[in-house]
């Protein structure tokens, strides 16, 4: 009888002579994304396509993601999901408000309304635990961070990328007057625009700092930090984590890659 053959190993990333040139953490490539974000409201399809594909480029640059199981944390319409799955991996998408799943299309396949704070998922179940922009709008991120390591299996990955609250952008829509408060920023953009903005501070909307994202990620006992990265720099201004003070205007957008440990 034929052994069946070995499970391919879920560490094993893409070389980076097969990464395709478009997502190589280069100054083009920051340039090309900050164009894009121009096109977020008028064209989502193409902002949000272009952004799930980087986003993909740069996860398998750290694990194999062909034939992986991966949970996609606050899917939303399902954009990193279907480029998820064009990469290979077996993915099932979870997101808290049903309108979120179907604001751009139907609901995308193997995608339910949960939380992100109590993921329905067994201990362990998961090969790559992914989420993409979302833990700034929970109110407990590190819980949910929690969440998406214990899913994670052992030798698994944990991606988490998020918007710091002092980064330009920290303020979503009500940027920069964030600066001047959360809910002075929300009352403003409310009289300019004649209603209240979707990220409400306090509400949707949580300050998150890189600090503590790195707190919580070298506290704990059961997961190796792989790479702490400014989401849209290129690769050579990566070193703005490493000052503190810096990085929480520098970064932007903060990409923790964890490898949970154990047996």
């Amino acid at each position: 009888m034929t052994a069946a053959p070995p499970r391919p190993d879920r560490q094993s990333p893409v070389p980076a002579d097969r990464v395709h040139l478009e997502h190589r953490a280069t100054l083009a490539r920051s340039v090309r994304l900050l164009r894009a974000f121009r096109r977020e409201k008028s064209d989502p399809e193409y902002f949000y396509g272009l952004m799930a594909r980087d986003t993909v480029a740069q996860l398998s640059s750290y694990t194999d993601l062909n034939g992986a199981t991966v949970i996609d944390v606050g899917t939303g319409s399902g954009f990193f999901a279907r480029a998820l799955t064009a990469a290979g991996a077996r993915c099932t998408g979870i997101d808290h408000d049903l309108a979120e799943l179907t604001a751009h299309s139907v609901a995308a396949p193997n995608t339910f309304v949960a939380s992100a704070l109590a993921l329905p998922f067994r201990t362990g179940s998961a090969d790559v635990c992914f989420s993409s922009n979302v833990l700034e709008h929970v109110p407990e991120p590190w819980r949910m961070a929690d969440e998406m390591v214990r899913v994670a299996r052992p030798g698994g990955t944990v991606f988490l990328s998020f918007t710091n609250w002092l980064s330009p952008w920290g303020g979503h829509e009500t940027s920069p007057w964030h600066y001047a408060g959360g809910d002075r920023a929300a009352l403003r953009y409310e009289r300019r625009i004649g209603r209240p903005p979707k990220n409400r501070y306090g509400q949707s909307l949580h300050p998150v700092s890189v600090s503590a994202a790195l707190r919580w990620a070298h506290g704990r006992d059961d997961v190796h930090v792989l790479d702490a990265v400014p989401r849209y720099h290129p690769r050579w201004a990566g070193g703005v984590v490493r000052v503190p003070g810096l990085r929480e205007f520098a970064t932007w957008n903060l990409v923790l890659v964890l490898r949970k440990t154990g047996p």
